[in-house]
């Protein structure tokens, strides 16, 4: 019969591979290595929250991570929020939230700033240190966003996307986002305050309404066509 100590460590490695994690052992205990995937998938969706000095909520973000190694071919990693450390700052102008794994082993850091009534994401870094897929490959991928004015809403209102967001962190690091909600600076009672759409959202929502009200357009230019050309043909008999 196996200790207890190392029936709990085989344990925590088997929950660790199913859940896309590996667990390696050192001179000082566990530590947490994402394991790539080779196919992607739907990114688990957590909600993070993040208060100022006094308590108050000033940041709240809900989203689905998934990291993109472009190694050989593209691998997957997605973020599992029951893992992540949320940490971050608030200020009158600037705030951070970092999401966070155990052992540093993958980061998504958010930097967010507010232009008057205005505020949007400035900068998105994220880093992943993941088991190498093969023997000459990296160990450790970093990428960044950065000068870029992205998920602009107004002091109050959340900005919303469910449809795919797909960034370029660098050559070899990619980050999906879906979906995602936050809103900052400004977060009464940690709740979202009225939605602003993403540009993706908008066109799926009114590009069906465009298309049936072309095929309307059509439809009755034809019935009226048809009006006019058969009182035309019925006004000639009568004239014979």
């Amino acid at each position: 019969m196996a200790p207890a100590p190392a029936l709990c460590t085989c344990l925590l490695l088997l929950c660790a591979l199913i859940s896309g994690e590996r667990l390696d052992s050192n001179s000082s205990g566990l530590i947490y290595r994402p394991v790539l995937q080779p196919q992607e998938s739907i990114p688990p969706t957590g909600t993070y929250m993040l208060r100022d000095r006094a308590g108050v909520p000033c940041i709240r973000v809900t989203l689905g991570a998934e990291f993109m190694v472009l190694e050989q071919k593209t691998w997957y990693f997605s973020l599992d929020p029951s893992r992540v450390v949320r940490t971050g700052t608030c200020g009158a102008k600037n705030a951070i939230l970092s999401l966070t794994l155990p052992n540093n082993s993958a980061s998504l850091l958010f930097y967010f700033l507010k232009d008057k009534n205005v505020y949007y994401v400035t900068k998105i870094f994220a880093h992943l240190y993941p088991l190498p897929v093969c023997k000459n490959c990296t160990s450790h991928y970093v990428g960044v966003v950065d000068h870029e004015k992205l998920f602009v809403s107004k002091g109050g209102r959340s900005f919303k996307c469910n449809s795919e967001i797909l960034l370029r962190l660098s050559s070899m690091l990619r980050l999906k986002l879906v979906p995602l909600q936050m809103q900052a600076f400004s977060v009464p009672k940690g709740q979202y305050g009225k939605e602003v759409e993403c540009w993706a959202d908008y066109n799926k929502r009114i590009l069906p309404i465009i298309i049936g009200g072309v095929i309307v357009g059509l439809l009755l230019i034809a019935l009226l066509t048809y009006v006019i050309v058969r009182d035309r043909r019925r006004t000639g008999y009568e004239s014979l």
